[in-house]
Parts: structure tokens; sequence; C-alpha cells
């Protein structure tokens, strides 16, 4: 796996690239590196994907922001684009985890065009609960710990994992492998206190510029209403009935 760097407004990103192909680029959630979204699996690289993943701004071997509150979305979202440039690739498949899946998102509503498909997991943005003091402050009690006592501080202010006690074990591990891997834990540490609060209002601004316009203005299915339907410039509608966009009685996604 190949490593290079990729710099933007005093930030130098650590990037990875494998394989050659139709470019998949990976993004990892927060906390995390960018060895946290397939997990190590080169079933990409092997199937004809060039494959890239970096670690985000302030995590892994990435170097921190010149400011302490940089770690939006807006920012993430600028990295990406950064990162996208840098390597030549016009259109790739956009693969992310929670603060990785949002950013990916903001990208393709400001630049469809650019986004060749979506995997979106686990997205790390709900508007209805971003304010919510009691979330805050659980956010803000792991940057503290993280920051003032490394992974056990991180760990003690995590608790208790709220799993089935056979898997908590295996959780409490998993948190000490991808934290140990910072180059620069205060930095993540800023993140834990910027990210959740961020808001990507601007991406909503970008969603109603850019090139997608609704194909259908509600579908319904088993008498349930349906979001609209959107096309990306340049790709091709499902046909009504397909799997991926079923008729009414041909199934439904939950």
């Amino acid at each position: 796996m190949a490593e290079r760097v990729v710099e933007r407004e005093g930030v130098r990103l650590s990037v990875q690239q494998a394989g050659e192909g139709v470019p998949v680029v990976l993004l990892h959630g927060l906390t995390a590196t960018h060895r946290h979204v397939v997990m190590g699996s080169k079933a990409l690289e092997r199937s004809g994907h060039r494959v890239i993943s970096y670690d985000a701004r302030g995590h892994g071997r990435s170097t921190p922001a010149p400011d302490r509150g940089a770690y939006g979305y807006e920012e993430l979202g600028a990295d990406l684009v950064a990162v996208l440039d840098a390597l030549g690739i016009e259109r790739a498949v956009l693969a992310g985890a929670s603060m990785g899946a949002h950013t990916l998102l903001g990208l393709a509503l400001r630049s469809p065009e650019r986004a060749a498909g979506l995997v979106v997991i686990t997205p790390g943005y709900d508007p209805a609960g971003n304010e919510d003091a009691e979330r805050l402050a659980r956010w803000d009690a792991l940057a503290d710990g993280f920051e003032l006592g490394g992974v056990e501080g991180f760990l003690a202010a995590y608790g208790r994992p709220e799993v089935p006690e056979p898997w908590q074990g295996t959780v409490v591990k998993v948190i000490r492998q991808r934290l140990s891997e910072h180059e620069h834990p205060s930095a993540v540490a800023d993140a834990l206190r910027v990210v959740p609060r961020s808001r990507g209002s601007r991406w909503r601004r970008w969603s109603s510029q850019a090139a997608m316009k609704p194909t259908r203005a509600t579908r319904r299915c088993w008498g349930r209403p349906m979001p609209p339907r959107f096309q990306v410039p340049g790709s091709s509608p499902r046909s009504r009935g397909s799997r991926r966009w079923p008729g009414r009685g041909a199934g439904c996604r939950r």
C-alpha cells in the first residue's frame, strides 16, 4: 500500500492507496483511522478497484488543524475534495462510516457529479438531537478523559459498554486499538468536542443548488409515503418495480 501526504491549509493528510481500477474512497469515523472502515480487508483491491483511504485531520498520522475548532463537517468535506483533486480523481465511489458517512453525503449534495456511488454506514448527524445538552456533555467528557488521561481516561469516561456481557471485552479491546493509533491525541480530543456540534448548514444550502432533480414527487409502497426519488446527473434512473426503486406492492426496505 502506497502512502502519500496531501496538504490543505496547514493540515497534512496521510493518504493510503492500493489496487487499480474504479476508485473507491474510504472515510472513517470519529476517533478511528483509515484502518477502521473495511478493517483490513483486501477484497476491493483484488476485485479491480483503486482503494484510497486517509486519516481525517488530527487523526492517525494526519496533523492537527491550526485552529482547535476547525474539525467541523465543512472542513472535513473540503479535505475530501482536496484528496480527490490531489490524486486526480474526478469521480469515485465514496464509502464512509459515522463521521465519514456524513462527510461524503455533504460532497454528494454539493457536487453530485463527483460521486459514482455512495456507501453510507451509520451517518453521524441527527438534526433532532444535535443540540441535546446531555449528549454533548457525554462527548465533552470523552474528550476530557482522552486529553487528560489518554486511552485509560477515555475508557473511564466511556463507562461500561452497553452491549451483551460476552461482547464487552471485545468493545474495550477495539477502543484501545483505535485510540492507540493516533499521533496527536489532543487533536482527537478537539475533534470529539467539535464534530458532535457540527451542523453542516452550508451543505443544506448546497443541496438546493446542486443539479439533483426529483424524478417523482412521492412514491408509495405498501401504503406508506416514501421520500422523493433523486437522480444524480449522468446516472440512469431505476425503472418502476426494480429492487432498488420498488413500485407499489413490489416490496419495501424498512
